[in-house]
């Protein structure tokens, strides 16, 4: 089983094919999207919990591996995401292999959350691709304590995430489409077209909401 946090503010085809792509490779049965409530370590989003939420439930219509889960939106106060692992985990049985997919951006600084190590008695960590942002093996910054975690968790085969329910870190190479939500917040300021970046039913949300039309 996938989990897949993120703000999504708002969600785009690059999230969208993370995530079908890894399922593919990794061989998830489902996708469960989290948006995230109250960020821990980033600033406010821009949209509201419900928007953003909605905007995830638009994208991943008629996908039937992917799911949408409100646990962060509907939680008071700020949003970790070893709390909602934890849950998840509890949810399932020991036995399946639960894979929690993270950016290469926020990987890279993963020692500076909440209760991190935590993280590896509950999941997979599947580090996917940002624009911008070199994998792991091109960089030369990553901190001691995440350096020395690989040493022992990383693997290149992906059929060994199915030896252990948790643990492991495996990079996924997956398509890298050079689209962030901030550019196409952007755009909508701007008042320019976000057309083919996003679902279209998303892009319709936004403009029938306004949302974004005016820098905050």
């Amino acid at each position: 089983m996938g989990v897949y946090g993120g703000t999504f503010d708002p969600i785009h085809y690059g999230h969208l094919r993370i995530a079908e792509e890894s399922g593919d490779l990794i061989g998830l049965t489902r996708i469960i999207f989290v948006p995230s409530g109250t960020p821990r370590l980033r600033v406010e989003p821009i949209a509201s919990r419900t928007h953003r939420s909605q905007m995830v439930s638009l994208a991943i219509h008629g996908n039937d591996r992917f799911q949408l889960d409100n646990r962060e939106i509907h939680r008071d106060g700020i949003s970790t995401t070893v709390e909602s692992l934890r849950k998840f985990r509890s949810e399932v049985d020991d036995q399946t292999a639960l894979c929690f997919l993270l950016g290469i951006d926020a990987f890279i600084r993963i020692n500076q959350w909440h209760s991190w190590r935590a993280l590896f008695d509950l999941c997979h960590i599947i580090v996917v691709p940002r624009p911008g942002y070199p994998f792991i093996h091109d960089r030369q910054d990553l901190h001691d304590d995440i350096k020395a975690e690989l040493v022992f968790r990383q693997i290149q085969d992906p059929h060994n995430l199915t030896l252990q329910a948790n643990g492991f870190v495996y990079t996924a190479h997956t398509s890298l489409l050079e689209i962030s939500a901030s550019y196409i917040r952007s755009l909508v300021t701007a008042g320019k077209s976000i057309r083919y970046l996003l679902p279209e039913s998303v892009a319709d949300y936004i403009k029938n909401n306004g949302l974004y039309s005016e820098k905050k």
